[in-house]
């Protein structure tokens, strides 16, 4: 037994995490199929339920995949971006608006065969605290500082390796009193008194503060040109009907150029879809009042703020956030950007 618990490694962790966590956290809240006009396959599209999201609610909103030929009837949306890479691990998801480093980790601890076609933003994360007890980064090595955030291997716990580095803070002593938990569950943490300080992406982040919380720093603030979030595809879609994959990456393209030109109607839809969504899943089963599952448009628009949403993909950024993962131990052995890379549909728009 000593020597199972010592071969165990995080890498082992977030593989058996991608194949076999329980279906509370790996389900999507709610499942669409997207489809192209005059096929009969619909395409099975996810998205992560934050503010990482706002292309894809854009793009539904202002008819955008109707425009380009592709009809929707639904989507997926998946609390995490951890759990998003088990959906597309299970091959319950052919297309995705996913964080780049749960896709990274999909690909090569699971192998998953995917394809990233464009980015949808950069940042999108970042550290929130109880301004009463944490006035400076370094309070958080102070004894009885409870912190929250997602479990290994997800963008926001790189973020957290990446800001007790540049602050030389003492990873044991941080780890040590680091509780693993979803952004719902973290909200619901803090507002019960049980966290202190929590690594969060947006638009959980900017929500801590409706409970006095403030953001200390974000992504921005630490890792300049951070990927956020990739727009990928199963690589059969990409074979078989690449018409539709172009079509995606059309009306991604036009849907992020949209919410820049119109970020304040960008974040009244953004909130009017994490409102709407809140309601239609289990967390609806835990508050015992509903005004608690609203997303405020002046919320979302300070989450937006703290992202960038752009397309373009920076190979060089992508190859060291494939590196830092495996000096992190999230993925065995490096491999080389173009391996995920297929940037030609964005290059034709």
């Amino acid at each position: 037994m000593d020597t199972i618990k010592r071969t165990f490694t995080r890498r082992d962790f977030l593989v058996k995490s991608a194949v076999g966590a329980a279906a509370l956290l790996t389900a999507p809240y709610f499942t669409v199929n997207v489809r192209a006009a005059g096929t009969g396959t619909p395409i099975r599209i996810a998205v992560e339920f934050n503010s990482h999201a706002v292309p894809a609610y854009v793009a539904i909103e202002k008819e955008f995949y109707k425009e380009a030929g592709l009809c929707y009837t639904t989507y997926a949306s998946y609390v995490t971006g951890v759990s998003l890479a088990a959906g597309l691990t299970r091959g319950d998801v052919d297309v995705a608006y996913i964080c780049l480093i749960p896709a990274i980790n999909a690909h090569a601890n699971a192998g998953v065969p995917i394809k990233v076609l464009c980015g949808t933003h950069l940042y999108g994360y970042g550290l929130a605290v109880n301004p009463e007890k944490i006035q400076s980064i370094e309070d958080l090595e102070k004894p009885g500082i409870r912190i929250g955030t997602l479990r290994q291997g997800t963008a926001t716990d790189t973020l957290m390796h990446r800001v007790m580095e540049q602050h030389d803070l003492n990873k044991q002593t941080i780890l040590s009193k680091v509780r693993r938990m979803n952004p719902p569950k973290s909200i619901f943490a803090l507002r019960t008194g049980q966290l202190d300080a929590v690594f969060l992406p947006d638009h959980w982040l900017t929500m801590t503060e409706r409970d006095g919380f403030s953001v200390k720093l974000t992504a921005r603030d630490v890792w300049p040109n951070m990927i956020g979030s990739v727009l990928v595809a199963r690589e059969k879609l990409i074979q078989a009907n690449p018409d539709i994959v172009d079509k995606l990456v059309r009306a991604t393209k036009k849907a992020t150029v949209w919410m820049n030109e119109n970020p304040v109607a960008s974040a009244d839809l953004a909130a009017r879809y994490l409102s709407f969504e809140a309601r239609n899943t289990p967390l609806a089963d835990v508050l015992e009042n509903e005004s608690e599952l609203r997303v405020s448009s002046a919320s979302i628009a300070r989450s937006m703020k703290n992202l960038e949403y752009i397309n373009s993909i920076d190979t060089e950024q992508f190859q060291y956030t494939i590196d830092n993962a495996v000096r992190l131990g999230n993925i065995k052995k490096s491999f080389s950007a173009d391996m995920m890379l297929d940037l030609h549909f964005l290059k034709q728009v």
